[in-house]
């Protein structure tokens, strides 16, 4: 059994198969329209005008019939050579109700029940039909009656035009052969050239494939469909090695910072064990202060992961967007802040505002645009909501202008705040939850002093679901 046709043979074969239809259609057409012709002239020779009209294209024999009536009813079936009449005697007999005939040349038609009933005057004037000779020849025949109990059947050949007519179908197969064969070779080419690129692209995919090699490109030529295909291989290669340069770097970077805490920790704890194992254990004070920095960088290593978990999601893992009434997210986002900030005073002002997103995330993003102006206000922080706009202002040193734009990266930390603790990944988490929600953040210097982060969010400031 033969394997699955390449798309070059199937278009190719495609090809041939349509221009055979369309040139057999084009020869059969052509056939019967000059069969049509022929016929139709030969019809045309024989209806003529009628019997005694005026000379010229109608049949003479027609002008003759009193004559050749005459010349059958005294028994004979060569006229004279002075009659006129010879040039159309292989074209002419009569025939009678009964069947006879009288046939008055060389040429005779066999006499169907059709002829009779027009020689008997029961069936009109004239019959035109195709017939036969005795000899097996084709003919067109008419028959007309001519006098009483009397037809006359004249006939013209059919064989030069059955002749022709063969001869123009060979001549028309020939082509349409040559045709096909032509559309064949045409076909082979056009697919060629067409399928050209789509081999280039699958050469591209193969060599990904086998490599891995993510910078592989493909040139593009063209606006067509192709051309799209080929831009829209390369736009998701791209989109592929920036996505794994993403996770490179988030490996790296989680690596990086796990490394001092898992230090810290095994220190500690080799501390404890090798006070145990010596027989001189701490004392309760120094130990307390151990455990509690245990505590705390296991805290602070367990945030840590939860965050990365957090952005290596991709967008399309979120929960289910739903209609969120967003004032209420940021009061508890406000109250969760308060209660690890009691020292810091925070003003709230707060408009109603919906929007469609994914709840625990938003507001996890406003804890942490709180908890990071909590972190570095000197005085009270200031949240305000209207218009579709969080605003979170705090009051302390403001950020250095060369490093407002590495604030939302992942792992990137203040000069100021390296001192702190802290993954750097609060804000990253920020706008990975904003850009779900079809929003915005930025974060910039306020007049006077401090920090100012604006959320803007798509949404309504009435409830649009039930």
């Amino acid at each position: 059994m033969s394997g699955p046709r390449s798309l070059r043979s199937r278009l190719t074969v495609l090809i041939a198969v349509t221009v055979a239809l369309a040139i057999a259609a084009c020869a059969g057409t052509c056939w019967l329209i000059v069969r049509n012709q022929l016929y139709a002239q030969v019809e045309r020779t024989l209806q003529g005008h009628p019997r005694g009209g005026p000379p010229g294209d109608g049949p003479p024999m027609n002008r003759d019939a009193d004559r050749l009536v005459a010349l059958c009813a005294s028994g004979r079936t060569s006229p004279a050579g002075g009659d006129g009449l010879r040039p159309f005697l292989p074209l002419v007999q009569l025939v009678y109700p009964d069947g006879r005939r009288c046939v008055l040349g060389q040429t005779a038609v066999m006499v169907t029940r059709a002829d009779r009933a027009v020689a008997a005057g029961t069936r009109g004037d004239s019959e035109l039909r195709d017939g036969v000779t005795d000899g097996g020849e084709s003919v067109m025949v008419r028959t007309e009656n001519v006098a009483p109990g009397v037809a006359m059947m004249e006939s013209r050949s059919l064989t030069q035009i059955e002749s022709t007519l063969t001869w123009l179908a060979g001549i028309l197969a020939g082509v349409a052969a040559l045709g096909v064969l032509g559309a064949a070779l045409a076909g082979l080419l056009i697919s060629r050239t067409a399928l050209r690129p789509v081999g280039r692209l699958a050469e591209a995919v193969e060599h990904v494939a086998r490599t891995e090699d993510l910078d592989t490109r493909i040139p593009i030529e063209g606006t067509d469909e192709i051309a799209r295909l080929g831009t829209s291989f390369n736009a998701m290669t791209t989109a592929l090695a920036a996505s794994r340069e993403r996770q490179r770097r988030l490996i790296a970077d989680a690596g990086h910072e796990l490394r001092t805490p898992l230090t810290s920790l095994r220190t500690n704890i080799d501390l404890l064990l090798r006070s145990e194992n010596t027989g001189r254990p701490l004392a309760p004070a120094p130990k307390r202060r151990l455990l509690a920095s245990l505590k705390a960088q296991f805290e602070e290593m367990s945030t840590l992961v939860g965050d990365l978990l957090q952005l290596s999601r991709s967008e399309s893992e979120h929960e289910p967007h739903v209609e969120v009434a967003f004032h209420e997210v940021v009061e508890s986002a406000v109250r969760r802040a308060a209660l690890r900030a009691q020292e810091t005073p925070i003003e709230v002002d707060l408009e109603p505002w919906y929007v469609r997103g994914d709840q625990a995330a938003l507001e996890r993003a406003v804890v942490n645009l709180l908890d990071n102006a909590v972190k570095f206000s000197t005085g009270s922080v200031v949240v305000r909501l209207g218009g579709g706009e969080l605003a979170v202002r705090d009051h302390g040193p403001g950020i250095p202008r060369e490093e407002l734009a590495y604030v939302f990266d992942r792992f990137w930390r203040s000069s100021s705040a390296r001192s702190m603790p802290g993954s750097g990944l609060g804000l990253a988490i920020v706008a990975q939850a904003v850009r779900e929600a079809g929003g915005e953040v930025m974060l910039e210097n306020a007049e006077g002093g401090g920090a100012l982060a604006r959320m803007r969010l798509p949404g309504s400031p009435f409830l649009t679901s039930r």
